[in-house]
């Protein structure tokens, strides 16, 4: 993966419900702030005040999502290393006891960041939307549903979920490139604002992966 699993995380909380522009600018300014992307370290990041981070347009709640991550690194919850081994399971427990990472954005950091080939984002709502537009359904499947209905994908349920949002796109027009990583359970009151979140999150943190990567031999 491009970025070690903590840089990853990070630069993901720092994404939130940023349009794409804004997102970029407050990452370059992190960047900055704590002298490029090799200084991006549990301890580095700890060090930061809120007022620091406020200053380059981290809001107070994302600066605490910062320190809770960094936090658990420098305890030893969490390191690089254990969420290369860690299961897939056992990642998504550990990782959505830090504040601000849900199981969405779990979800996205295993595809993208990890290329976890058997990773299925149910509540996604373009994965969901690309499987009731596959099977012919009268309604969108709920998330207890996906299982069962992406069962044959196993074990590259990853790459059954790449296919679907590109099924979306084709389908749909694109929204402007913007990039809110964010925790599963946002609230939204319109489905189709969900959906064109999801996909320009997914357009960022794609940067068009090659399924066929996931792929033993293929890659």
């Amino acid at each position: 993966c491009p970025h070690r699993p903590f840089h990853s995380l990070v630069r993901s909380i720092l994404y939130q419900q940023l349009a794409f522009k804004a997102a970029a600018s407050v990452y370059s300014r992190f960047l900055s702030l704590l002298g490029g992307e090799a200084s991006v370290t549990p301890d580095a990041v700890l060090a930061l005040t809120p007022q620091q981070l406020r200053q380059i347009g981290v809001s107070p709640r994302k600066a605490s999502y910062l320190h809770d991550l960094a936090r658990k690194y420098v305890s030893g919850i969490l390191s690089d290393s254990a969420i290369i081994n860690m299961d897939d399971r056992s990642l998504a427990a550990m990782l959505t006891m830090v504040k601000g990472i849900g199981a969405w954005s779990v979800h996205m950091f295993m595809i993208f960041s990890l290329a976890r080939p058997d990773v299925l984002p149910s509540a996604d709502l373009g994965v969901r939307k690309g499987v009731q537009m596959l099977h012919g359904l009268e309604d969108v499947p709920r998330p207890s549903q996906m299982d069962k209905l992406c069962e044959r994908w196993r074990p590259y349920r990853s790459v059954g979920a790449w296919y679907m949002w590109r099924l979306i796109e084709s389908k749909v027009p694109q929204p402007a490139p913007a990039i809110p990583v964010g925790p599963l359970a946002l609230p939204s009151p319109d489905g189709q604002i969900m959906l064109q979140q999801q996909q320009q999150q997914q357009q960022s943190v794609i940067q068009m992966i090659d399924p066929l990567q996931m792929l033993p031999g293929m890659g």
